[in-house]
Order: structure tokens, then C-alpha cells, then sequence
């Protein structure tokens, strides 16, 4: 993660970054290439090469003679183990609802390199570096940009193509000299490094197309990812920010409705007082409670007006990796706290959209209790991750723990075992995750620490608090 610190660079790859993409949009992509289009041409290919590879004369010609007359064997041969995994795949791809994505994905990046290794191999039977089978690797390179849009594997399969294409190249004109030799020695003698160099140049055009084909087809899919991912943040954007505004509207309404009341309560609790200040004890007794309970009531409504603090700001869009950054800098500033600080971020994350105060606020009452629980001295751990649609915060100390009898209540406000807390800190956490559709868990282990775990949809409609 450090070598991406340089200006530059990291501009570069936030530009060229294609964010991880939903499971259903994986998906969609394979089944529409891979099953619906590439299963049924390659059914109709395969059969066209059974009949041309074992049932005519298609490679007993003048070319096939010498030194390369053997590769037609071998390729009859493997061309079997072709048909197997292909059969294999294609079965994968027609029942792919049942079986997980990894597994899918993983034989479709397989399929690619053999169709690739084939392809090849095809290539120096039929002409060599001229034959029209070229033209499929150009038609192989924008399948595999489609059907596998993971942008690492992407480009190391477009990259293995080309490198097949170039290796098969090199045998044809190797094989071609051999051949030369076959028939007369004396020819070979003739062949010099200048005409080594003009039988590679086709070579190296070829090769040259083929990786900027790569570039074009990585490009657009980078260009129509960003173009997708900016109109589903607008959409979501608008309705995150009106569901916010009508949730601060109801929070202000209903504190407004009950202050009032509270407020008359009081005011003729004080008056009863007042004039029943020589009456009975028990009658006094009981308005002091009265105003008691009325003034605790009022710090409820108070705190809770601050607690669902949702009419100000605005919603914003969010590097998850940053905000923590920030979030860990406020509560552990440098050299004033003994502790150490492990970051394990994962990169390409999508955007969160959400109020950067409600983030803000959900990471420093996490942080803020480790140090409290570690005593300013100990070890944090905080990572993020992509999962299901999801971005994931661990956030984990090696604090004392939480006693098992206490872990149901923690998320409950007004629940502390801190002197001077006020039992809202977890209770904030949990509302302001849950507000975007998110969850908040916990696991600890005393003696050993706790580790929080949030979870974000990236993709979802913010729910209405009531």
C-alpha cells in the first residue's frame, strides 16, 4: 500500500480502478457472454473441428510436410482434453444459480487460457503467422474483457493471450527455417539476420494490436464503470438525503411536541409545590419526584435530539480507508498513547454514501472505548474489506474483553458500567449504522480483547428510523 503514496501514481490508479462489482452484476456479465453466447458458437466450432480433425483430409496437403507434420497428432490428441474441460465448463456455466460465484469465475478464467493455449496451437497448422485464425484472438480478448471483469484477472488473462499468440509466432518462423532445412541446407546458409527480422515484423504488428485492443477493451470498461457507478450514487444520493431530511423532520417534531407538555408539566408541578409547601409530607415528596422525573425527561429528549441528529448536513461521498484514517488520528494523536496501530485496508473499495459526521461519529465512540478499555496502552487492528455487496470495518484491541453477561446490553442506551458515561456511545453506533441499512456485531473474549465488526450495503436504500 505504501509504493501507491506517490502523488502520481495514486492518481493513476484511482482513475484506472475499477470498483468491485455486485455479485449480480458479475453474474450477469457470465451468463450473458459466457452461457448465452460463447457456449453456443463454441458447440458449433467444436463440431466443425470434429469433422475437419478425424474425418478429412483437411491437414494432408504440401504444407504439412517436414518437420511439422507431427503437431497435427498432437493436436488431434489434446484437442480430446479440449472437448473434456470445455464439456466441463459449459456444464458449470448451464447450472451456474447453483453453485458459488468463485467457483464460476474460476473456470471461466481457466476456459480463456486453454481456448487461448488451443487457439495457438490451431494457428501453426494453418498458416502460421498469416493464417485467418489470427482474427480470433482479437474476438477472444474482448470475450474475456466482458466476461471477466475483475480487473487484475482481466488483464493478466489478455496478457496470457497475446503471449500465446507471440510464442506460436516464434515456433511458425522456427518450424519455417527447419523446414528449409528439410529440403535444402544450402537455402539456410542464405537466411541471415535481416530476414529473421523481416519475418518477425508481422509478428510484432500483430502483437502490437493485440495489446491495444487489451488497453481499448480495459478503457471503456473502466469509462462505462465509472459512468454506471456516478448514476446509481446520484439516484442513491437524492434518496439518502430527502429520507434524511424527512427523518430530521420527524426527529424535531416529535422533540418539539413532547417539550412542550413537559415544559406545562413542570411549570404546575412548581405551582402545586408552592402552595402545598406546609401541606403533607408525602404530597411534597411526590412532586419533587414529579419534577425530577420531568427534568430527566427533558436531558432524554435533549440527548436524543443529538442522538438521531439528522436534518443538518448533507450527504457526502466517502473513502471508508480515509474516514478511518482520520477517526484513528483524533483518538490515538502520535506519540501520546502507547499503542500500536495495524492497518490491513483493502483497495478499489467503493464509495459510501452517507453524513461524514454520522461515519465519524460511529468510528471514534468505537475507538474511543478500546482506549478507554486498553487504558491508553495496547494494540488496534483495523481492517477493511469488500464481502457481499458489502464494505466491511473490523475494529479490534487486546483489551481485557466484555463480560458474556454484559455483551446483550452494551448497544442499549443508557447502558454503562463507566462512572462517568453516559451510556450513549455504543447505543450512537448502532443507530447510525442502522439508519444505512448496516450492522454492527461484536465478539470478545476476556482477557484477549473485542473486536466491533460494521457492515455497509454499498448499493441500498437508507431506512427510515421511526
Amino acid at each position: 500500500m505504501n509504493d501507491l503514496n506517490w502523488p502520481p501514481l495514486k492518481s493513476l490508479y484511482s482513475w484506472l480502478k475499477i470498483e468491485a462489482q455486485d455479485t449480480e452484476q458479475q453474474e450477469f456479465r457470465i451468463r450473458s457472454m459466457e452461457r448465452n453466447v460463447v457456449l453456443p458458437i463454441k458447440t458449433v466450432v467444436l463440431a466443425i473441428l470434429v469433422y475437419y480433425l478425424y474425418f478429412t483430409n483437411w491437414f494432408e496437403d504440401e504444407t504439412m510436410i517436414g518437420p511439422r507434420d507431427f503437431l497435427v497428432e498432437l493436436i488431434q490428441r489434446f484437442f480430446l482434453f479440449y472437448v473434456a474441460v470445455s464439456v466441463a465448463v459449459g456444464s458449470f456455466l448451464l447450472g451456474m444459480s447453483q453453485l458459488p460465484l468463485r467457483l464460476i469465475q474460476m473456470a471461466v478464467f481457466l476456459m480463456g487460457v486453454i481456448d487461448a493455449f488451443f487457439l495457438s496451437g490451431l494457428l501453426l497448422v494453418t498458416g502460421g503467422i498469416d493464417s485467418i485464425l489470427f482474427w480470433f484472438f482479437p474476438a477472444l480478448i474482448v470475450r474475456n474483457a466482458i466476461s471477466v471483469p475483475v480487473a487484475p484477472l482481466q488483464l493478466s488473462l489478455n496478457c496470457l493471450t497475446s503471449l500465446f499468440y507471440v510464442c506460436s509466432g516464434i515456433q511458425d518462423i522456427a518450424l519455417g527455417q527447419k523446414e528449409v532445412e528439410f529440403f535444402d541446407w544450402q537455402v539456410v546458409e542464405a537466411l541471415q539476420p535481416p530476414e529473421w527480422a523481416t519475418a518477425t515484423e508481422p509478428l510484432m504488428i500483430r502483437l502490437l494490436l493485440l495489446l491495444l485492443i487489451s488497453v481499448c477493451c480495459f478503457g471503456v470498461q473502466v469509462l462505462f464503470d465509472k459512468k454506471r457507478r456516478a448514476e446509481e450514487e446520484a439516484r442513491e444520493f437524492a434518496l439518502r438525503q430527502e429520507q434524511l431530511r424527512v427523518s430530521g423532520r420527524l426527529a424535531g417534531e416529535i422533540a418539539h411536541r413532547l417539550k412542550n407538555p413537559l415544559g406545562i408539566i413542570n411549570n404546575a408541578a412548581f405551582n402545586l409545590q408552592r402552595n402545598l409547601r406546609e401541606g403533607k409530607a408525602t404530597i411534597t415528596q411526590q412532586i419533587r419526584i414529579i419534577r425530577e422525573e420531568v427534568d430527566r425527561s427533558d436531558r432524554i429528549i435533549t440527548d436524543l435530539m443529538g442522538y438521531a441528529r439528522l436534518a443538518e448536513g448533507r450527504i457526502e461521498k466517502l473513502s471508508i480507508n480515509d474516514e478511518l484514517d482520520t477517526a484513528l488520528a483524533q483518538v490515538f494523536p502520535p506519540n501520546e498513547f502507547d499503542v500500536t496501530l495495524e492497518r490491513h485496508y483493502a483497495l478499489g473499495l467503493p464509495s459510501l454514501l452517507m453524513q461524514k459526521s454520522h461515519l465519524s461519529e460511529i468510528l471514534i465512540n468505537l475507538l474511543f472505548n478500546a482506549r478507554q478499555a486498553m487504558e491508553g496502552r495496547g494494540h488496534i487492528m483495523a481492517t477493511t474489506r469488500y464481502e457481499n455487496s458489502s464494505l466491511v470495518i473490523d475494529l479490534s484491541d487486546n483489551g481485557p474483553g466484555i463480560p458474556l453477561e454484559l455483551q446483550e446490553k452494551i448497544f442499549e442506551p443508557y447502558f454503562t458500567t463507566k462512572e462517568k458515561g453516559s451510556g450513549l456511545g455504543l447505543a450512537i453506533v448502532k443507530h447510525n449504522t442502522e439508519i444505512y441499512d448496516g450492522t454492527v456485531s461484536m465478539q470478545s473474549e476476556l482477557g484477549k480483547g473485542t473486536t466491533f465488526t460494521l457492515r455497509f450495503p454499498v448499493r441500498s436504500l437508507m431506512k427510515l428510523r421511526r
